[in-house]
């Protein structure tokens, strides 16, 4: 069992996971309507480099030979960058060049934007594994911050990442949802 950078092979499984993860925020990123189109969008995304989804910005836990898990994360530096392809094409379909998308990251942090373990891999301490790569891969970058936001009524998740080191410092409203964001020193 390993933890790796994804692969592009890789994609069928991740953006499932992904999906699984960010449910309506992945509709409301991508501009789909049905799921299928919220996977397909995501998948040609994690195809490709220079953005949010790109498989270069994932992390994913090998159980046997399956992906069993994912983290996608980047630093909020590059958020802006990152975010173009999405908000310009999200511009594109909606027709409204003024677009803009909800602000997730903070500049300063090294940010977890989407975690998910397959409930066939569950209860396993896979995600916690998964939290402590992305603590280390921001570590080896320099950074002393990491960050993730969690939805106000996710207590499970909120007691992990408490006991994982992370403390609440705000609220953040993403796709009209209110999240905790909850950030750690490394």
């Amino acid at each position: 069992m390993t933890i790796r950078t994804a692969q592009p092979s890789d994609a069928v499984a991740v953006v499932q996971l992904l999906f699984d993860a960010i449910q309506d925020i992945g509709y409301q990123l991508t501009g789909a309507k049905t799921q299928e189109e919220v996977l397909d969008a995501l998948q040609q995304f994690f195809l490709q480099p220079g953005n949010r989804f790109s498989h270069s910005n994932i992390l994913v836990k090998i159980a046997g030979e399956n992906v069993a898990g994912m983290i996608l994360c980047y630093h909020g530096s590059e958020a802006e960058a990152i975010d173009k392809p999405i908000r310009d094409r999200l511009r594109r379909l909606k027709n409204d060049p003024a677009l803009t998308l909800d602000k997730e990251a903070d500049e300063d942090e090294y940010y977890i934007d989407a975690l998910a373990v397959s409930p066939v891999w569950g209860g396993r301490g896979f995600g916690t594994e998964l939290i402590q790569a992305a603590e280390r891969q921001a570590q080896r970058r320099g950074y002393d911050k990491i960050a993730l936001n969690v939805e106000e009524y996710n207590e499970r998740a909120r007691s992990l990442y408490t006991k994982l080191g992370y403390s609440s410092d705000k609220e953040t409203i993403i796709n009209k949802k209110t999240y905790y964001h909850m950030v750690k020193q490394l």
